[in-house]
């Protein structure tokens, strides 16, 4: 079956058992308070930390370098507040270890892999002969 439909179809499931079962243990006006908070709290936080990335980054380019790191980051961070908008206690969790910067961090190492430069080096290397021919045809005119 699909990723993106056992996704489609799982999330939600999963979204609407956790909210019977807290939902039957403390309410569900706190329920409701506690998606509220989760939501209002995570995408503030999310917005410090995307601050906070976008200055590293700004830091990064007048050092001359790349902010690769920054981007993935800043785009991690995008989507994290977006899980955090959503209803849902799954989302949320989701959402909070990706706003975490240590989290954050382990999470995307765990994902994204290193290129590995020797093998790249000698990918593009190609061993051969040369023969120089042009002295052969100086010769017959």
């Amino acid at each position: 079956m699909n990723t993106a439909l056992i996704l489609i179809i799982g999330i939600p499931l999963v979204e609407i058992y956790l909210f019977i079962k807290i939902g039957s243990q403390i309410g569900a006006f706190n329920t409701v308070l506690l998606i509220l908070l989760t939501a209002v709290v995570g995408v503030a936080y999310a917005r410090y930390e995307g601050f906070n990335t976008l200055k590293s980054g700004v830091g990064q380019l007048f050092k001359n370098e790349l902010p690769v790191y920054e981007l993935v980051s800043g785009a991690t961070l995008a989507f994290a507040a977006l899980l955090l908008i959503f209803p849902g206690f799954a989302t949320d969790l989701i959402g909070i270890l990706l706003v975490i910067p240590l989290t954050r961090k382990i999470i995307l190492n765990r994902f994204i892999k290193k290129p590995n430069l020797k093998e790249k080096v000698d990918a593009n290397y190609i061993d051969g002969d040369y023969e120089d021919i042009s002295d052969d045809n100086d010769k017959k005119i």
